[in-house]
């Protein structure tokens, strides 16, 4: 079984998605080792500790990057976590830290990658007028919102749309795509070729390249 590993700074909706779904085993062969928050009064916190989930609160706030950074690796490495999937992380992860679990950090973002990365995506698509948005699980890496793209999901923007209404069913598709994409790594089936993030149905090793 593999050990899931969740950061989180607020509310969570997105570690309540995994939870749910390993419950209801569309997320297979899997469960939650380990919840970290940076912040005391995340929601998401104390809704894992009602979920019986081992959950620790690591703060920030005041800390240099670096001995902040290490706290949280020392946490993960000692849980034995096999995939680390950021759930409203409020906080750049360093080179360093990227380092220490090559491939094996998820996000979720609120925009279809490479448009509209950083802060309030949801809103910056709609200012922009696109006539599409959606979200994107990519594979975490030094550069903001860059690693390889392993899922997407597409949402139209209607004429009737306000930038909340818009983020709304943005996030209902975050959900679905997190645990499509869990599943997919997990699965171990795929390569990734320069950018590219490729499902492979062949039962080899997974083999990646840069």
């Amino acid at each position: 079984m593999k050990s899931l590993g969740i950061l989180l700074s607020g509310r969570g909706s997105n570690f309540v998605a995994i939870a749910e779904s390993i419950d209801a085993g569309r997320i297979v062969d899997a469960r939650i080792a380990l919840v970290i928050s940076n912040k005391a009064d995340s929601p998401g916190i104390d809704t894992a500790r009602q979920r019986g989930l081992n959950a620790l609160v690591i703060p920030s706030k005041g800390k240099a990057r670096e001995e902040h950074d290490r706290e949280v690796v020392a946490a993960l490495k000692t849980n034995k976590v096999d995939l680390l999937c950021l759930a409203g992380y409020m906080r750049l992860l360093s080179p360093w830290f990227v380092q220490q679990f090559p491939r094996k950090i998820l996000n979720i973002h609120p925009s279809l990658l490479p448009a509209f990365p950083g802060l309030e995506a949801q809103e910056q698509a709609f200012a922009y007028g696109v006539k599409v948005s959606g979200c994107t699980v990519h594979f975490v890496d030094e550069e903001l919102d860059h690693g390889a793209i392993v899922v997407q999901k597409t949402v139209p923007v209607l004429d009737g749309d306000d930038e909340h209404t818009l983020a709304a069913r943005i996030l209902e598709q975050e959900h679905i795509a997190y645990t499509e994409a869990i599943n997919i790594v997990l699965g171990g089936k795929f390569e990734i070729l320069g950018r590219r993030f490729v499902k492979s149905s062949q039962n080899a090793e997974v083999r990646m390249q840069k």
